[in-house]
C-alpha cells in the first residue's frame, strides 16, 4: 500500500518500521553503544524499544538489557486492570514466552487504516548460513490471526493490543487483528567473528519467491510422490490425478498449524512448517558480494516506493551505499549498504 496523495506521508512509509530501525542502528553503531557482534536482541531494544508492541523475551530483556517493556503502561493508574481484562497474569510480564515473532512493532493509524505494526524475527548464526525457519514460512505479510494460529495461542496479539491500546470491543478491533503486517527479518551471519560479520534487514520479500499457498502445496505434492515412489504403489493415472486435486486445496497454513483432536488418541497433534534457505535466498551468500563483510544492510525489493526512500536515506547518509542485486528467483532488490569502516556523516 502506498500512501499517494496524503499530504506529509512519503511513499515509502510502510516501510518506516525497518528504515527506523536500520537508522537508528547506524546511529548506536556510530556511538558505540554496541557492535555487529552484540546480542541481536540488545541491538533491536536499544534502537527501537520504544516503539514495540510486542517483544518475547521480556525477561532478558529487562535482566540482560534494562529495558522494561511495561514501563510507559506502568504509568497508567489502571495498569493491573487493564492486564486483569486482557488475561495477561503477572507471571507473564518479564516471561521468555517462545513465540512467533521476536518482536512486533506499534501499528500507526492514517487516513483511517492501519498501517506499520511490522514484525521482526531475528535469525542468528555462527557460520555463513542463515539459521532455518522454525516457527512458520517467511513471507511477506503475516495477520495477527496467523500468528495466533501459528502459536496455537493468542497471547502475542493479547499483548499486542493491549500495548497499542486497542480495547477489544472497538469497531476496528476485527481489522486490526486481520489487517497484514510486513515481515522483516535481521539477519546475521558470522556473528562471533568480527572481521566476517554481516547484519541484515531483510523484507519477506527476498524468502517468499512463489506464493505461500502453492509452496505448500508442492510440499504436500511432493511428499504424496515420494510415498508412492518408495513403496512402489499402482494407482490409476485417473486416481492420482483427483488425489493431486484434492492436495491442491490444503494451502493454508493457519489450518495446518492447528492442533488437532483425534479420537481415541491421548495427544493433539500440531504440524508445524519449518524451512531451511536455499543459498539464492541467502543475501549474505557468495551469489550477492556485493554485499560486503563489517556491514549493515537493509534489503528491500525495488520498487518506486524504495527508489523515493533512496533519495531519503541518500541525504541523512551521505555515504551510505545503495546498489541494486538481483535474486533470479524473485526479481531486483536495493541493498541500502553501511561499512563500520566507513566515517560516515550522520545528519539525522
Amino acid at each position: 500500500m502506498a500512501y499517494r496523495g496524503i499530504e506529509g506521508i512519503p511513499q515509502w512509509y510502510e516501510y518506516l518500521d525497518a528504515v527506523d530501525l536500520f537508522t537508528r542502528v547506524i546511529q548506536n553503531l556510530e556511538k558505540a553503544i554496541f557492535n555487529l557482534c552484540s546480542p541481536l536482541e540488545e541491538i533491536v531494544l536499544k534502537s527501537v524499544g520504544d516503539r514495540l508492541a510486542y517483544v518475547d523475551n521480556r525477561r532478558d530483556a529487562s535482566d540482560k538489557y534494562g529495558f522494561d517493556f511495561w514501563g510507559e503502561l506502568k504509568k497508567r493508574k489502571d495498569f493491573e486492570k487493564i492486564l486483569s481484562s486482557s488475561r495477561i497474569s503477572k507471571k507473564l510480564l518479564y516471561s521468555k514466552s517462545e513465540n512467533f515473532p521476536d518482536f512486533l512493532f506499534k501499528v500507526r493509524r492514517i487516513d483511517n487504516k492501519f498501517t506499520c505494526g511490522s514484525l521482526l524475527e531475528l535469525k542468528d548464526s555462527k557460520g555463513g548460513s542463515i539459521a532455518s525457519f522454525n516457527s512458520t514460512l517467511p513471507t511477506r505479510f503475516k495477520s495477527l490471526e496467523e500468528i495466533d494460529i501459528v502459536n496455537g495461542g493468542d497471547l502475542v496479539s493479547r499483548i499486542a493490543r493491549v500495548v497499542d491500546g486497542i480495547p477489544p470491543k472497538e469497531e476496528y478491533y476485527r481489522e486490526y487483528y486481520t489487517f497484514e503486517r510486513r515481515c522483516f527479518y535481521l539477519v546475521r551471519t558470522y556473528r562471533c567473528n568480527p572481521d566476517k560479520v554481516k547484519v541484515s534487514i531483510v523484507d519477506g520479500s527476498f524468502f517468499e519467491t512463489i506464493p505461500k499457498d502453492n509452496l505448500i502445496y508442492q510440499v504436500f505434492l511432493q511428499i504424496l510422490h515420494n510415498h508412492i515412489k518408495k513403496k512402489e504403489l499402482k494407482i490409476p493415472p485417473e486416481t492420482l490425478k483427483q488425489v493431486e486435486e484434492a492436495l491442491s486445496h490444503i494451502t493454508d497454513q493457519t489450518i495446518i498449524a492447528a492442533s488437532r483432536i483425534v479420537e481415541g488418541a491421548s495427544v493433539k497433534p500440531r504440524l508445524r512448517i519449518m524451512a531451511e534457505v536455499h543459498s539464492e535466498g541467502n543475501p549474505h551468500s557468495s551469489y550477492y558480494p556485493e554485499i560486503k563483510e563489517k556491514s549493515f544492510n537493509l534489503i528491500l525489493q525495488l520498487n518506486s516506493q524504495t527508489l523515493e526512500l533512496e533519495k531519503e536515506l541518500l541525504k541523512k547518509i551521505p555515504k551510505l551505499q545503495t546498489f541494486i542485486i538481483h535474486h533470479k528467483r524473485n526479481g531486483d532488490h536495493i541493498v541500502f549498504h553501511f561499512r563500520l569502516d566507513s566515517q560516515t556523516a550522520l545528519s539525522f
